[in-house]
């Protein structure tokens, strides 16, 4: 009998396909899940671009790799490469998550669950409420597209006239017509117009930045330039985890504000990735104690 914790031949593959990945706490959060649960498999980054992701996923796909994780700059880039998409990676038109079965890659999006979740466990409901979220790539869709969802009255999407923009103007016009049975309101801002940015973040409960700022090369920069753009009943929230306080978390902590990091938003969207591929429950209490607090 092998030993749990070893390769063999027998291991199955699972992987992240992302650029940069070196600081990544996904392979030791699934890793050490996978051992913990005595269940053979094995969790790799890989170093993958908009450049190569086509041919990783070919082979991907021809080695039956069981499953993977999609990051930035991939998670729309990958749409046209998979066989089918989950409803939430439909609507959200963005992937983070694929499953190999038998051969159909399906993509699916955690994203949206997992940053909603992080909300809860610190205290926070989004019913009601009006969120200001700066990105529009694949995470800040599946967080703008899950709070409609959940109940949050008015959104307001942020990100600069760049090849995002589109789909900052496409994840309002979903939320305001495409999706039935909300009351939820949305538009769409260029990210260069401060004074409309300083305007929405007044009047919102929440701030999510949902953009790579505050992450590797950008760990000195903040969407927001100083506190006088925060009021202290205002929570502010990052996808970025490390660091786990981005300069943005640090300002608005200087403002008084309730602050979250990215770390809740990343286990929770994995523990879902985990059971996708497993078809078991992620030991979330397990990971959060030896990950979070070693």
């Amino acid at each position: 009998m092998t030993e749990i914790g070893l390769i063999n031949g027998r291991t199955k593959l699972l992987g992240l396909l992302a650029t940069p990945i070196g600081h990544s706490l996904s392979p030791a959060m699934h890793n050490m899940s996978l051992k913990k649960l005595g269940l053979d498999y094995v969790y790799m980054a890989f170093e993958v671009g908009n450049k190569e992701l086509a041919d990783v996923v070919t082979g991907m796909r021809a080695m039956n790799i069981r499953g993977f994780n999609v990051s930035m700059p991939n998670k729309t880039k990958i749409l046209p490469l998979l066989d089918e998409l989950s409803p939430a990676a439909k609507f959200a038109g963005a992937v983070n998550t694929v499953v190999n079965e038998g051969g159909k890659l399906i993509g699916h999006n955690t994203d949206g669950i997992g940053y909603m979740q992080s909300l809860k466990e610190a205290g926070v409901d989004i019913a009601g409420k009006k969120i200001t979220i700066i990105g529009a790539g694949g995470a800040a869709t599946a967080i703008a597209i899950q709070a409609a969802l959940d109940g949050a009255v008015e959104i307001s999407i942020f990100n600069h006239k760049d090849e995002f923009y589109p789909r900052a103007e496409k994840n309002a016009h979903t939320i305001n017509h495409e999706i039935e049975g909300i009351n939820c309101k949305a538009a769409a801002y260029d990210l260069e117009d401060t004074e409309q940015l300083k305007a929405e973040i007044a009047c919102s409960n929440i701030l999510t930045n949902a953009s790579g700022v505050g992450m590797k090369p950008l760990e000195n920069e903040s969407v927001i330039p100083d506190v006088t753009w925060l009021r202290p009943d205002i929570v502010v929230s990052d996808v970025v985890y490390i660091p786990s306080k981005t300069k943005m978390l640090q300002i608005a902590e200087d403002a008084g504000c309730k602050t979250i990091n990215g770390l809740g938003m990343m286990l929770w969207q994995g523990a879902k990735a985990f059971e996708i591929w497993t078809g078991q429950p992620m030991p979330v209490e397990y990971v959060k104690t030896k990950l979070f607090n070693d």
